[in-house]
């Protein structure tokens, strides 16, 4: 038998080298449409609102790709949780209509505070009743998990008809979000300024937990090799449960950022972000946090800059984005799954 020198045995293994072309696509995306749009402080309204739209879908999106990327579940009905997410908070800021229009930064978010977290909390016990009464039946099984989560997107849309009607139900924002940070000659928003603020935390918190927390350590090797981590005496289902719920309630978070950006909440609008937050998982690569961050930024850069440039543009630019996405990298900007 042959020693090995200790010197040897000791070097840690190579890290893999870093992929930072995608990191670089939302800076030369920018950089690229700066002569085309002429002036300057347009540029920088734009690219400031494409980071906050951005960060918006990525609050949305980011649960989905926990639970499609990392356990192999097609939730076509994600947008379910999104809507019901914005109607809760209607409950809780229409209520408070007095407060939130006050001019005090401090009664406003004392009051979109419990509706974020109203929103949140309802939106991640709908997903507990969804994964065990929709999801456990058909793991593994993808055929029966987009007709049984298309027909739970059908039924709590009906619901929700049924409870609010179908009006168009006004959100404004908050007194004190409204308008914006004149710099110079550019203008930014400052409720676009808070949905950066927000979606930045969640990113960073979402990366922490999965990186640095023995709870993520688990849900990657269990993504890896769930029989193993069975056998070490975990309950696998158990924490895949909990990464549905989060997911669920980011997903609910996302809908009250979303409609206080659109200052209206409606019952089909989780129907119509269901495609949007699709399309950001697939470019960014199954299970990717990263992925999905880089994916809402250029999904968002492409809307803003293409409808100010060229309006027809903004009805296909995600569709033309993936497209272009995929055929560079089929399996998406950070794949971390080989499904």
């Amino acid at each position: 038998m042959t020693d090995i020198p200790a010197s040897t045995a000791a070097e840690p293994l190579p890290k893999p080298p870093r992929d930072l072309v995608p990191l670089l696509l939302p800076v030369l995306l920018a950089l690229v449409v700066w002569p085309l749009i002429g002036s300057s402080s347009t540029w920088v309204t734009l690219t400031f609102a494409s980071l906050a739209m951005g960060m918006m879908i990525f609050i949305m999106a980011s649960g989905l790709t926990l639970v499609f990327g990392l356990m192999d579940v097609l939730n076509f009905g994600h947008g379910a949780f999104i809507a019901l997410g914005a109607y809760l908070a209607t409950l809780v800021l229409l209520p408070l209509a007095s407060l939130s229009q006050a001019e005090s930064i401090w009664l406003n978010l004392a009051v979109l505070l419990p509706a974020a977290l109203a929103a949140m909390a309802a939106s991640g016990a709908l997903g507990l009743v969804v994964e065990r009464v929709l999801i456990l039946p058909v793991y593994g099984q993808h055929l029966k998990q987009i007709l049984m989560t298309t027909g739970g997107l059908i039924v709590a849309e009906q619901a929700l008809y049924a409870l609010w009607g179908p009006q168009i139900i006004p959100l404004p924002l908050p007194a004190a979000l409204r308008g914006s940070f004149i710099i110079g000659d550019v203008a930014i928003s400052k409720y676009r300024l808070l949905a950066m603020l927000v979606g930045l935390a969640i990113f960073i918190a979402i990366q922490l937990v999965l990186m640095r927390t023995k709870i993520g350590l688990l849900i990657r090797a269990g993504v890896e090799n769930r029989e193993m981590v069975e056998a070490l005496g975990y309950r696998i289902r158990r924490l895949f449960l909990g990464v549905f719920m989060v997911g669920s309630a980011l997903a609910g978070l996302g809908g009250v950022m979303w409609a206080l950006y659109r200052e209206q909440v409606h019952a089909s609008m989780g129907n119509e972000l269901t495609v949007l937050v699709f399309i950001v998982v697939i470019i960014g690569g199954l299970g990717s946090i990263g992925g999905c961050f880089i994916g809402a930024i250029l999904v968002a850069m492409v809307a803003n800059y293409g409808g100010f440039l060229i309006p027809k543009l903004a009805l296909v630019s995600n569709i033309l984005l993936m497209v272009a996405i995929l055929m560079w990298r089929p399996r998406g900007l950070y794949a971390v799954t080989s499904r």
